[in-house]
């Protein structure tokens, strides 16, 4: 039972992952990576727009305030640490101003988009 919870959770997620990047397609971003997982932690989306490389985190909740509490400290660190590897590994993005946002999906397809989300927290 709880294995096809958890199942249940990962397709959610991971449907949520494409919700949010068809979304920032739309706003002009250009995907770099999916899911990309590091010995460090993983990151969501890696995504590149002007001279800015956004690393993004994906929640899907049932509401907004839901989604802003799923942040939490120790994982947006580890996200952090991450998105320094892969910067080392792909020198070509080093020169980029480095913002960490969130993009929130939530029912009905609403989508809310957080910049610079982790000067929140």
């Amino acid at each position: 039972m709880a294995n096809n919870a958890r199942r249940q959770a990962e397709i959610r997620g991971r449907r949520a992952e494409l919700w949010a990047e068809i979304f920032l397609r739309l706003k002009g971003y250009h995907i770099l990576e999916r899911r990309y997982k590091t010995p460090l932690g993983e990151i969501d989306i890696i995504a590149r727009k002007g001279n800015v490389l956004a690393i993004v985190e994906v929640k899907r909740r049932k509401n907004l305030q839901e989604a802003h509490n799923s942040l939490h400290t120790q994982n947006l660190r580890r996200i952090e640490d991450a998105a320094q590897l892969y910067q080392e590994r792909h020198t070509q993005y080093y020169d980029l101003a480095t913002r960490y946002d969130a993009v929130f999906v939530l029912p009905n397809l609403r989508i809310v988009h957080l910049k610079d989300a982790w000067r929140t927290y």
